[in-house]
């Protein structure tokens, strides 16, 4: 028979598997953390806006907020210093297509 101070088989095996589980959500907690900071601190690094095309250039005061391409246009939607927003289509050569002004209902 078992001795008085010790614990039966399956209560030990149970012990094991407790401690076990508890490390393994520490690590996924820990995980969790570290990619939720991760995604975090690489946003606050784009406030520049997004990467544009070699041959594009924004008027003055314009910053690019978002691009997108076509099969033969690409679009940049640009805010300027007054808070405006414009769409502005170019051809693939560069060549500006149409500028759309955004209109803000409130």
């Amino acid at each position: 028979m078992n001795a008085p101070d010790e614990d039966p088989p399956h209560l030990r095996t149970l012990r094991k598997l407790v401690n076990a589980m508890t490390v393994v959500f520490i690590l996924g907690f820990i995980t969790i953390v570290i990619v939720i900071v991760m995604q975090f601190t690489r946003g606050t690094t784009a406030a520049a806006g997004p990467e544009l095309p070699p041959f594009t250039s924004l008027p003055d005061g314009e910053t690019a907020q978002a691009v997108t391409y076509g099969k033969n246009w690409i679009a940049i939607v640009t805010i300027d210093d007054n808070g405006f927003e414009r769409i502005r289509t170019y051809g693939l050569d560069g060549l500006p297509r149409q500028t759309i002004d955004i209109e803000h209902y409130e």
